[in-house]
């Protein structure tokens, strides 16, 4: 029954394939009528026999072009994409980086994405970072996952390579984030108003020279989160020049091991492990990726030091 719902839970309710922060818009914008007479109010009531009529239009939600650019697609069916991302693709265009992203490659793959907002890109992965990423074909499969992610029911599984070794093997970072106020292209954990609350939870999976290999679970998927987390626990990503302040190198390293860190040049973190509910079967679905082939390298470089033998 939608007899005495707010008009923008009985539109939602309705109009499924399309988010409530669409329709609450729509209504904000006077896209909708209710009993012909003109409706800006999200939170006004609806009764039995009330006609509501929405004149929007969903226009192109991009207008970025199509890119013929390789994608590794691990899994694709008439709902969603699975990609594994590629170290050094950006996954929107923006002002530094205004074409050759995975959204334009997405709109070459599949033409019909020009109509999801942001071309079914649901979250992101940092340029630097590898690994898994789920997109959605369909309105309703974009709902779907934004409800997912907003619900914090995705599982998202990250590796990631440390310097140093935590003192403690697993724990909770329960640290809020937001951009740091002395350097806007970097986030930080900050006790303020305009943080957003950000929880990793880690596990030390196998203790390296100087680093340790680390598990990393997201419970939020703030910007640079992992990264920033890290750093705040003193042990920032090998490698991330962002977060890593004067010290590029952990100490205890040997040449090999430095010129491998030289030659990696970007956080070491890769998304290993995706889970979340499918659009429209409901089924739960996991997928796994391989290390690629420079984050292993790396691995085995820190796992053998010559200045200990």
């Amino acid at each position: 029954m939608l007899s005495g719902k707010r008009l923008d839970q009985a539109l939602a309710i309705m109009c499924p394939e399309h988010s409530r922060s669409r329709i609450t818009s729509w209504i904000k914008e006077g896209y909708v009528t209710l009993n012909n007479l003109s409706c800006d109010q999200p939170k006004s009531k609806v009764a039995s026999g009330d006609i509501v009529h929405i004149s929007a239009y969903i226009s192109d939600a991009i207008s970025m072009e199509p890119e013929a650019i390789s994608l590794n697609i691990v899994y694709e069916d008439e709902a969603v994409f699975v990609i594994n991302k590629q170290a050094g693709m950006v996954v929107h265009p923006a002002a530094g980086n205004p074409s050759g992203t995975m959204l334009n490659a997405l709109l070459h793959h599949c033409p019909e994405l020009i109509k999801i907002p942001r071309a079914g890109i649901v979250h992101r992965l940092d340029k630097g970072t590898t690994g898994l990423m789920m997109v959605a074909k369909t309105l309703q499969a974009h709902t779907s996952l934004v409800s997912q992610l907003q619900a914090r029911s995705v599982k998202r599984v990250y590796n990631a390579i440390v310097s140093g070794q935590p003192k403690r093997q697993m724990g909770t970072i329960d640290a809020p984030i937001g951009r740091d106020p002395y350097n806007r292209i970097k986030m930080a954990v900050l006790h303020s108003p305009e943080a957003k609350v950000a929880i990793t939870h880690y596990k030390v999976l196998e203790p390296l020279t100087s680093a340790a290999l680390v598990e990393c679970k997201l419970e939020t998927g703030r910007t640079h989160q992992i990264r920033v987390h890290m750093a705040y626990l003193g042990h920032p990503l090998i490698a991330d020049e962002t977060y890593t302040g004067r010290q590029r190198y952990p100490g205890g390293l040997d040449k090999l091991q430095r010129s491998s860190i030289d030659e990696f040049a970007r956080p070491a973190l890769h998304a290993k492990q995706l889970t979340f509910v499918h659009p429209s079967t409901n089924a739960s679905m996991t997928f796994e990726s391989e290390y690629p082939d420079d984050f292993s390298k790396l691995l085995t470089s820190l796992k053998f030091n010559t200045l200990e033998s």
